[in-house]
């Protein structure tokens, strides 16, 4: 079942643990790719040094501030794209990061963006509630959660540490 809006707007910790076990889901030119989120990590607010939108709205980062429920998409380094899920209401910059996919290569964010043809492009500001991108519910909850701290964030100074990674225990 694709998820509603209502998924997306709660709070952003929440939300990278929910989304543990689900099916990214893209249609693209025909084709379905389709893998369950196995890795998040969590950024929110603007007292998270880490999250692109903590020191305010900019061209780069104004999805951030939408309501949950749609892709924030980046470019790092000049060469690999971000899939990002906007979370809470709208105004607070939140957002999931999927770092993970139990699909081929597709074992870390630029590389499940690449298996799954997910460009800034293509897909930033695309509603996850329509049919080109979504996410869905398939009943998988019998899996333990791990959690640790965000992967290279080093510049976030205390927040670096905080435990907002989540992965499902292999």
């Amino acid at each position: 079942m694709k998820l509603k809006r209502d998924f997306y707007q709660k709070p952003t910790l929440s939300a990278a643990r929910d989304l543990l076990g689900k099916f990214l889901v893209h249609n693209y030119r025909g084709k379905i790719y389709r893998g369950m989120i196995i890795e998040t990590e969590a950024y929110s607010g603007f007292e998270d040094l880490a999250c692109h939108g903590s020191r305010g709205m900019t061209e780069r980062n104004k999805i951030m501030f939408r309501q949950g429920g749609f892709a924030y998409v980046y470019l790092i380094y000049g060469i690999y794209h971000c899939l990002n899920i906007v979370t809470e209401k709208e105004g607070k910059p939140s957002a999931v990061l999927i770092r993970g996919l139990d699909y081929p290569n597709a074992d870390g964010p630029g590389k499940l963006c690449r298996a799954f043809k997910i460009t800034k492009q293509n897909h930033n500001g695309l509603d996850l509630t329509g049919d080109k991108l979504w996410v869905e519910d398939r009943g998988f909850k019998n899996f333990k959660i791990q959690k640790g701290p965000r992967i290279g964030i080093d510049y976030a100074k205390h927040c670096a540490n905080w435990h907002w990674r989540f992965w499902i225990e292999k």
